[in-house]
């Protein structure tokens, strides 16, 4: 692992690699957006909400839990969860043991709407990200990328065709 160095400026290798980074993840959200919003008129951040509560159990996650994981604020899943209610892809539960807690749960509908998306999705991220690298260097770039804050792996980017209902998601 690299030394840490204490620097008030980047330069050299440094610098281009945080550009790179930066420039590429922007470049990147944006054409995931695009291609999902263009076929299944769904953002990155809907689809990101849809499969969180497909590999939940039951299909739904307390609204606190939901906006941990999407490191969203509470306000900011509200409005998001707001819109995929309307939408019919989602619903609101409320816990019956605690009036403090409610829960977002996946829709029938919402789970058919993300199995197709996830075809688009992966497509995308297959272009956009995955034919840059070999084999080898996906590897390294997943062990490199794992170290920074925040980084995760909690399960498949699709979700299998399963009875609606069935707890969580499996690899396509």
């Amino acid at each position: 692992m690299a030394t840490s160095q204490t620097s008030t400026s980047l330069d050299g290798s440094a610098l281009d690699a945080w550009r790179s980074y930066l420039q590429s993840h922007a470049s990147i959200l944006r054409e995931l957006d695009a291609s999902l919003l263009a076929e299944h008129a769904m953002t990155t951040r809907d689809y990101e909400v849809l499969l969180y509560l497909a590999q939940a159990d039951e299909r739904r996650l307390p609204m606190s839990a939901l906006a941990e994981s999407t490191m969203l604020t509470r306000s900011g899943i509200t409005r998001l969860v707001d819109g995929l209610v309307q939408g019919g892809m989602i619903e609101r539960i409320s816990c019956p043991s605690d009036a403090r807690v409610s829960y977002a749960r996946l829709t029938d509908a919402g789970f058919e709407k993300l199995a197709r998306a996830g075809c688009t999705h992966v497509a995308s991220i297959q272009r956009l990200f995955l034919d840059h690298f070999t084999g080898t260097e996906l590897e390294e770039l997943a062990d490199l990328l794992g170290r920074l804050p925040g980084a995760q792996h909690k399960g498949p980017c699709t979700v299998g065709d399963r009875p609606p209902g069935q707890g969580s998601a499996a690899d396509t």
